[in-house]
């Protein structure tokens, strides 16, 4: 629990005053007995009935400040959680967009929404009903305990008899909730894990008709989060349950206690009935703990979660070795006088050890040349690609870009050196023109809509009737496939990058689209240096060099006439590409 209260410290001034106003409603509520005492012993049982009214009247300020205090107390807590969960969110979202792709690789999305989501929130909650509530209890406890002995040692040593079993309930129902809270966590992270995949893949779920399955999976997912409450609820009625139980057992010895001394000992009336109810006072709070317990068992829980996730020390593509100087403040070394554009020198890698999907590949892009890279499927392609923007880092070897070590380049200039155009395209909730400026966010209007024109998205923006600043739609879902690659087409071309890498770009275009972007795909190329991973002839054959990798290593390489002339592995694979 100690680092979120690095979160905490910022706003220590809401923290004192929530502290002060408990002080002060303990305070007023301890009094509150005392003036009960005095209007029994000097008014009422006297027949004065008309200073009774001064008594009352300082009941009802004492019962008014209380509340004053506590409407104090909970504002100032509510407001310190909201404000150290604002900033404990967006720490945990920073330090999530910084961890390298293999932790994506096996961080299960619904999982990483849960810590970022109900997790927090029940940190949160711990501040409005948790842990400094508790300290309000412990503090009361204390107080009430105090003026019981104040008032009658023996009373009040008679009561607490029933402290020891009250403390032996709490600890096992303590341990109880612990166990189970940290089991419903888990089952938590599985039920939104299977949530965000299905959702996700809802279509493919329908056109198999899986629906039953899905659902049924969901149903023991949440079947299995259910039972795990079962042990909280079980702990949480049973302290409830045993605490009242134990506060009537302690009224009742004090009212037998109480029946033999009136009148003996300056025991009196009033002082019994302030005694029953500072012991009524005395088990409210235990008797709440219960639910405060719920409420930190789950904090603390989630806080061991969110801490273990905020450990990862996974960065993305951090700089290996001596830091490049001309890349110092984020800016873009110019290239080296005569090195290729693109170079890779026996680079090995592979997403496991000693699983290997890259063997040994070297490879050498002069400027401006169009390299295509074929291959079957898991021959390495695309593997290539997310090395040469340092979405993963080779085993072994080196990547030059126009001779610059990119391992020796942070992450964010050799991202601006290399721009990747995928086959699965992914369009933020905004407008047009905020997903075209994506990488370029100082790109004018002017000059977004000259980078859809070339690429001949300024037509399907025309037949549509919209500009630039239409809406899109999460994960940009009222526009086909063709229409989104346009659009990425577009967003590659503001970059304006010295490597324009196209991953199976043209896959998801039908034919008609693909005509539409032929020539603005032309112009993306020219004169920039590419690569090229295709399954359309027509890209092939414009490369300047085809290279065929065939796991992990380049067996062949020339041009499309070349290759096919040599009759290997490229004539083979020409007949499954489309045209």
């Amino acid at each position: 629990m100690r680092w979120v209260w690095g979160f905490v410290r910022p706003h220590w001034l809401l923290l004192v005053g929530a502290m002060a106003m408990m002080l002060l409603s303990v305070a007023f509520e301890m009094a509150q007995p005392l003036v009960i005492k005095l209007a029994i012993d000097d008014y009422i049982l006297a027949g004065d009935t008309a200073g009774l009214a001064g008594v009352a009247a300082g009941f009802m300020a004492l019962v008014v400040l209380q509340s004053a205090a506590m409407f104090a107390q909970l504002y100032a807590l509510t407001l310190l959680g909201q404000r150290s969960m604002r900033d404990l969110r967006v720490q945990l979202y920073g330090h999530v967009l910084h961890q390298r792709a293999a932790f994506f690789d096996r961080m299960p999305v619904g999982r990483l929404l849960t810590r970022m989501t109900s997790d927090i929130e029940s940190i949160n909650e711990m501040f409005a009903s948790g842990v400094v509530t508790l300290v309000a209890d412990v503090v009361k406890l204390a107080a009430i305990v105090g003026m019981m002995l104040y008032l009658n040692w023996a009373f009040a040593l008679l009561t607490l008899l029933t402290v020891p079993l009250l403390a032996g309930v709490v600890e096992y129902a303590r341990r109880l909730m612990r166990t189970s809270f940290r089991e419903i966590r888990v089952k938590l992270a599985a039920m939104n894990a299977h949530l965000s995949e299905h959702l996700n893949g809802l279509k493919v779920v329908q056109l198999f008709t899986r629906e039953r399955q899905s659902h049924a999976e969901f149903n023991a997912l949440n079947a299995a989060h259910r039972d795990a409450y079962l042990g909280a609820i079980r702990a949480d009625v049973t302290l409830y349950a045993l605490v009242e139980a134990i506060g009537t057992v302690a009224v009742a010895l004090g009212a037998w206690y109480a029946a033999g001394q009136i009148g003996h000992g300056g025991v009196t009336v009033g002082l019994v009935v302030a005694f029953i109810e500072y012991v009524n006072k005395f088990f409210v709070p235990v008797r709440d703990m219960s639910a405060k317990y719920t409420v930190m068992q789950s904090a603390m829980a989630a806080t061991e979660r969110i801490h273990r996730l905020m450990a990862t020390d996974e960065p993305d593509a951090p700089v290996a070795g001596e830091p490049d100087a001309d890349a110092a403040g984020g800016r873009i070394p110019p290239p080296r006088p005569g090195a290729p554009a693109i170079e890779l020198r026996d680079v090995t890698f592979g997403y496991r050890p000693d699983e290997p999907v890259l063997r040994g590949v070297s490879l050498a892009v002069p400027r401006g040349h169009t390299v295509a890279v074929v291959g079957p499927t898991g021959s390495g392609k695309s593997t290539l690609i997310r090395l040469l923007a340092r979405l993963y880092d080779p085993d072994r070897g080196a990547i030059y870009v126009g001779g610059r070590d990119i391992s020796r380049l942070p992450a964010p200039v050799v991202r601006r050196l290399v721009t990747v155009v995928s086959q699965d395209v992914f369009l933020f909730s905004g407008t047009i023109a905020d997903n075209v400026r994506i990488g370029a966010p100082d790109a004018t209007d002017a000059q977004v809509e000259a980078a859809l024109a070339r690429v001949g998205a300024d037509r399907v923006l025309a037949r549509r009737g919209v500009d630039i600043h239409a809406p899109v739609a999460e994960r940009g879902a009222n526009f086909s496939a063709g229409e989104r690659q346009l659009i990425a087409f577009a967003r590659a071309l503001v970059r304006d990058p010295e490597v324009l890498v196209l991953d199976e770009a043209t896959a998801h275009v039908d034919p008609e689209a693909e005509r539409l972007i032929e020539r603005g795909v032309a112009e993306l190329m020219a004169g920039r240096t590419s690569l090229v991973i295709a399954h359309r002839l027509s890209t092939v054959r414009r490369a300047d060099e085809i290279v065929v990798l065939v796991r992990g290593r380049i067996v062949e390489r020339g041009s499309h006439d070349e290759l096919i002339a040599h009759g290997g592995v490229y004539a083979r694979l020409e007949g499954t590409v489309v045209r």
